[in-house]
């Protein structure tokens, strides 16, 4: 066993074994002075614990100590009863301590019990009640706090352990205190009755067995008691204090003492006030002037000497903040944050930010959060966040988007005004200021909040200013999607699919492909607006072609091929025959034969002149499918589609190139023409 075991053992066995045996009256000597110095370590410790829980034996200490007090009571009654000599420490209470007479004794006596008894064990019992109660309801939230902290990485899980432990430990230790204040209120009602006992069976002892006349049984017998009620009262006022002070303790950050002096000493003018009045008292009133004028001119002093140590230290505050902002300003690495470049930026004049402003009622901010949403539940991709800011060099009503710092667009807007289109339709025109809608570049009318209602009854098209940034702000996103799909995005993309699809994962990554060479597919696919959400096909589609060609442009058709229900549905509406163009064999057949493969890929080398009567020809045929008012979409062979996509990409943005093999089967087609030459 531990020397600590041995200890706690013996001192609670000699409790039970001072209710069995007689003690001699120097031994209780001993005892008491033991009791008494217990309650102080007690005490102290309490006031100078940083935490609660830093006493988190407390309660086990309070039984002890209860046990030990009270079984040190029944010695002393038992040698007040017999002897009439309980020793030189009860005695010496009751004389000194109650002052030598029986009358100042007594009211002593009945003031420290009421005391501890209606104040300190009153309040205490209260208190550990309440914060029992808070700490029990506040566990789950504190709970979901550190699971919270846990998901987002802002703990590990042996600090959220440790945090979880210590909410056990609190809501223990406050439930413990809660029952343990009722051994203090207990053992003040205890004292208060064995004194009486030792009071009225002591006289009755002196007279019968003694030979005491009443009146020297009362004078000897009261004081004993009333030493004996002292010197067992003070150690226990002192516990019960230490519980008060264990369950309203609130910091825990310092020492009850620097707190306290902080709180009550800290305010110059609070100083000033309280001297000013002592003096005023002092003088005015017939009150002692000495003490109230030493009083007065202490604090006016002290809070003199305050303000002067305040105003150092806000010197010191200033200097170091500004010694801070230096040398941050001289720092090498200061400049490695202005390195960094946001993938996308939205930058506006002064007159747009009321819309982006919640306080003002701007939902601007909300759309940006939905247009994240949007794309990443149509294109399966997740958006980088959007930086909002202000530019003051801008038109007031003007905003610029960037693509990694680069502007790729821009508009304006007139706040407090509504942009209304005409569908095609509409015959009937409405006054306004002409402009173009920013994102799809169409002819449009600003009109005011009164021209809205029959703007929207003669079937134009109107929307609000934040509706047309997000608008402009969502198709510049999709257009630049491929570019903003990272390495570490693909990886996030791959470590959501290996949760639920070990195997393809394994088996593809990294033994067949590369994160590198998925990205290039995946961004492939973004740039022509097909969705990656759907990255169980692509990866098994990847983890069957990979193993016979690694050329990303190649593994991307067979990628299309395996959503051609995807691509059939977005770009052909079922139960409706789409009108498209096709391509020439002859032309395809020029296409193959101008494909030159080399270890980077595969590139055309084409004709100049045959390029340029290409683009002609698909330009004449392009024109009848807008005429019709159908979306451009040319069928070629499977493969022929990516190089002649490449062929066209800089000359028709919005042409949509598919392959037979991407078509669904149950999609409905009708050739409107043919690009030959």
């Amino acid at each position: 066993m531990k020397k600590g075991d041995i200890g706690v053992g013996l001192f609670v066995l000699s409790a039970i074994i001072f209710f069995i045996i007689p003690m001699p009256s120097i031994l209780l000597d001993v005892f008491l002075a033991l009791n008494i110095s217990i309650s102080m370590i007690i005490l102290f410790n309490s006031m100078f614990a940083k935490e609660a829980l830093d006493m988190s034996f407390f309660p086990t200490m309070l039984l002890f100590t209860t046990l030990f007090r009270i079984s040190l009571n029944i010695s002393s009654t038992k040698l007040i009863l017999l002897y009439g000599n309980p020793g030189s420490v009860v005695r010496t209470f009751g004389q000194f301590v109650g002052g030598g007479n029986l009358i100042t004794g007594s009211i002593v006596f009945v003031i420290l019990v009421l005391v501890q008894f209606i104040v300190i064990n009153k309040g205490s019992e209260r208190v550990s009640e309440v914060t029992a109660r808070f700490t029990l309801d506040a566990m789950p939230g504190k709970q979901m706090a550190i699971d919270a902290d846990l998901n987002t990485g802002a703990i590990t899980d042996v600090e959220a352990q440790q945090r979880r432990n210590k909410i056990q430990e609190e809501a223990s230790f406050f439930g413990a205190m809660d029952g343990a204040t009722k051994y203090v209120k207990g053992d003040a009602t205890a004292g208060l009755i064995i004194t009486i006992i030792n009071l009225v069976g002591g006289m009755a002892m002196g007279v019968m067995f003694q030979n005491l006349t009443m009146q020297e049984a009362v004078s000897r017998f009261t004081i004993l008691t009333i030493g004996d009620g002292l010197v067992s009262q003070i150690p226990s006022l002192m516990i019960s204090l230490a519980t008060g002070i264990i369950v309203t303790k609130a910091s825990k950050n310092a020492d009850m003492g620097d707190i306290l002096i902080k709180q009550l000493f800290s305010i110059p003018k609070v100083l000033y006030m309280v001297g000013g009045s002592m003096l005023f008292l002092g003088i005015v009133t017939p009150l002692p002037f000495l003490i109230f004028a030493v009083y007065g001119t202490m604090f006016i002093i002290t809070g003199f000497l305050i303000q002067k140590k305040i105003g150092i230290e806000n010197i010191e505050v200033e200097v170091n903040e500004e010694e801070a902002d230096a040398d941050e300003i001289r720092r090498p690495e200061n400049v490695v944050s202005l390195l960094q470049v946001d993938p996308i930026e939205l930058e506006f004049g002064y007159g747009i930010i009321p819309l982006a402003d919640v306080n003002q009622g701007g939902d601007l901010l909300d759309r940006v959060v939905m247009i994240r949403r949007q794309v990443a539940l149509e294109l399966g991709c997740v958006v980088p966040i959007i930086r909002l800011r202000d530019n003051i060099q801008l038109n007031p009503n003007q905003y610029i988007i960037k693509i990694k710092g680069v502007p790729v667009s821009e508009g304006e807007i007139l706040f407090d005004h509504y942009m209304a289109m005409n569908p095609g339709y509409v015959e009937e025109e409405i006054t306004g200021i002409p402009t173009f809608e920013p994102s799809f570049h169409l002819p449009a009318i600003w009109i005011n909040e009164n021209q809205r209602e029959r703007a929207e009854t003669l079937g134009y098209t109107v929307v609000d200013p934040p509706s047309i940034i997000a608008t402009h702000l969502t198709e510049i996103i999709r257009k630049h999607l491929d570019e903003l799909l990272t390495r570490q995005d693909v990886q996030g993309l791959i470590n959501n699919v290996k949760e639920a699809n070990t195997t393809l994962v394994d088996e593809l990554v990294p033994k067949l492909l590369g994160v590198g060479e998925i990205q290039k597919v995946l961004q492939n696919l973004l740039r022509e607006g097909i969705s990656i959400r759907d990255l169980i096909t692509i990866f098994e589609t990847l983890a069957d072609y990979a193993s016979t060609t690694r050329d990303t442009d190649i593994l991307t058709e067979y990628v299309r091929q395996s959503l051609k229900r995807a691509i059939s549905n977005k770009y052909f509406p079922h139960n409706e025959t789409t009108s498209v163009v096709t391509l020439d064999p002859k032309i395809e057949q020029d296409i193959m034969e101008s494909v030159k493969q080399t270890e980077q890929g595969a590139y055309l080398t084409l004709d100049p002149e045959k390029s340029q009567n290409i683009i002609s020809a698909l330009s004449e045929e392009i024109t009848k499918l807008q005429n019709l008012g159908k979306n451009p979409i040319i069928i070629t062979s499977p493969i022929v589609r990516m190089y002649f996509k490449k062929l066209t990409s800089d000359y028709f943005k919005d042409l949509v190139v598919i392959s037979y093999n991407e078509i669904d089967s149950n999609v409905e087609l009708q050739s409107v023409g043919m690009v030959t030459i």
